[in-house]
């Protein structure tokens, strides 16, 4: 009875410090590839019994811009308003969480009442799996690959890869032209931690997709990984 009785004061605590509520304080958006920008509604009524005012919203990222509706901040009670959010979708690809923090008069400064999340599902045009290839230092240089698999309708073909590093050797091959490749990485020095940026370009239709990154590390093994092979 004493746990119950504090989950219900937790609530009921929660519901005073968040007296605006939203229809949905997860958003999740379908992208088009090609698209640059896309945006997202949050609505949101006033369900106390006395004026809200909004201190102060904010995105968690540069590539989310956030609007509430007619720069109005001040809410009476029953009244509604909407919060939109607008994300540049630059380089992204698959599925992104961005969020925004909300903070009503009478918030503390580092706890805001409200967090909401745009989740945006940008469609993968080149799948790269993994993304990072890992060697421990002083380990076995043993070669690893990438597989590079093409999600678009039409053949895509890798046109040049560099890399920022000579401390790796690479090699690319076609297992399906258009389709599917595998760049196979070699280092060739692990006494000293390294870093190579692989930079894949393409002759991808879409320009936000048409250049990739993938990366080779040289590190020392963390705690689980080495509890994992003992």
């Amino acid at each position: 009875m004493i746990r119950i009785a504090c989950m219900l004061l937790a609530l009921a605590t929660l519901a005073q410090s968040a007296p605006l509520k939203f229809a949905e304080t997860l958003r999740e958006v379908h992208a088009p590839a090609d698209a640059k920008t896309v945006t997202t509604d949050f609505t949101f009524t006033n369900r106390s019994n006395k004026p809200v005012t909004i201190s102060r919203y904010e995105s968690a990222c540069s590539c989310m811009k956030v609007e509430i509706s007619d720069a109005k901040l001040r809410y009476a009670p029953g009244e509604s308003g909407t919060i939109r959010a607008e994300f540049d979708m630059g380089n992204f690809s698959g599925e992104i969480d961005k969020t925004i923090a909300l903070w009503v008069e009478g918030d503390p400064k580092d706890k805001p009442s409200i967090t909401l999340t745009a989740r945006v599902h940008i469609p993968v045009i080149v799948n790269i799996e993994p993304k990072t290839l890992k060697w421990s230092l002083n380990g076995k240089a043993n070669p690893q690959a990438i597989a590079i698999t093409m999600k678009d309708t039409k053949p895509v073909r890798i046109t040049k890869i560099s890399s920022s590093s000579e401390n790796f050797r690479h090699e690319l091959k076609t297992i399906k032209d258009g389709k599917s490749y595998e760049l196979v990485v070699t280092p060739l020095d692990l006494s000293l931690p390294a870093l190579a940026i692989f930079r894949i370009e393409t002759d991808c239709a879409l320009a936000k997709h048409k250049t990739q990154q993938a990366f080779a590390v040289v590190r020392k093994p963390s705690s689980s990984e080495n509890d994992h092979t003992r």
